[in-house]
């Protein structure tokens, strides 16, 4: 039988006193909470791996998105040779996206290396190349991927490119990429003959006149290939959804460095403050994507490697933020 108003016992004025203290305190304390996160200006960056870094360990793609997520990535940029060995053993892409999905990791990029740049236009080869291109961005698409890099493969060697010619392909590559609903990239590499600055990238991103124009960057790559890293402060911070991050040494001369050299960040002399102040004061919401191919990495354990590298990211954030 319910207790009446009537019959509910009488509160001492201590009592009252006693709550009415306590909830002026929880006032205060969620007062003091909400004007702390109201203060604390939000991360433009997130967490990333691609997973070259975890190359040399070999443990196979779904190991590794269990593991990226433990060690607190948000997103992943695998590449696409590793969806292929994971059909070839059986498994689906729809398998992988599920695996991706459940364990919070976003893919935000795919590496792959369609020859979109080269091939005729009389003969078809170029036809050809896009055909690729299509196969591998659908690929992406059915992983839950957003983007896929369009990068200088097959035309590393390639002299005097006809930037004219690199932007009407670009912008085809992406309306194709339209069709399916993955973005394109653009990927240049320093030790490339062609597209190896950050210049041509921006002059082919522009003259392909398309909105959804977009540059992938890295901070090897920027050196290696002679950019200045204020050059990231004529891009539009939008334009910049990807950026692979790393750290070279300062005792190789520029034009010698090898993938091999690259380092963790903060383990070596580039300007990684300078370029993180740079993306924010040009509205970045980057994805800082670790991309190493070191040696000693690969020898460590899995586990020990993505927690170094997440914790290096994030102190390299904290430090460009004012918070070391």
């Amino acid at each position: 039988m319910p207790t009446t108003p009537s019959a509910a016992p009488a509160l001492s004025r201590r009592h009252l006193l006693a709550g009415a203290a306590l909830a002026a305190t929880a006032a205060s304390t969620l007062t003091a909470r909400a004007a702390d996160s109201a203060a604390a200006p939000q991360s433009p960056f997130t967490y990333c791996l691609n997973t070259s870094t975890i190359r040399g360990q070999k443990v196979g793609i779904a190991k590794e998105i269990e593991l990226a997520a433990k060690a607190g990535y948000t997103a992943m940029e695998p590449w696409l040779n590793q969806f292929e060995a994971y059909v070839k053993d059986g498994g689906t892409l729809a398998d992988l996206k599920k695996r991706f999905a459940d364990n919070g990791i976003g893919v935000v990029n795919v590496i792959a290396f369609a020859p979109w740049l080269m091939g005729g236009d009389d003969d078809g080869a170029n036809q050809k190349n896009m055909d690729t291109m299509k196969r591998d961005m659908d690929a992406v698409a059915q992983v839950g991927g957003l983007r896929i890099a369009a990068s200088p493969a097959g035309a590393f060697k390639l002299e005097n490119l006809d930037l004219k010619m690199a932007a009407r392909r670009y912008r085809k590559v992406i309306e194709i990429g339209e069709q399916i609903g993955v973005g394109a990239m653009l990927e240049f590499w320093g030790p490339s003959k062609s597209l190896h600055s950050l210049a041509e990238a921006l002059y082919i991103a522009a003259a392909a006149r398309h909105p959804k124009a977009t540059i992938l960057c890295d901070v090897y790559h920027l050196h290696r290939g002679g950019s200045d890293y204020d050059g990231l402060a004529l891009v539009d911070g939008a334009k910049l959804p990807v950026m692979h991050f790393n750290d070279f040494p300062g005792d190789v001369p520029r034009e010698k460095l090898e993938d091999k050299n690259r380092l963790m960040p903060g383990d070596g002399v580039a300007p990684l403050t300078q370029i993180l102040k740079t993306l924010t004061s040009v509205g970045a919401r980057t994805a800082l994507s670790l991309e190493i191919f070191n040696a000693d990495v690969w020898k460590m354990d899995v586990a020990d490697a993505l927690k170094m590298g997440i914790d290096k990211m994030r102190a390299a954030v904290a430090k460009a933020a004012g918070n070391p």
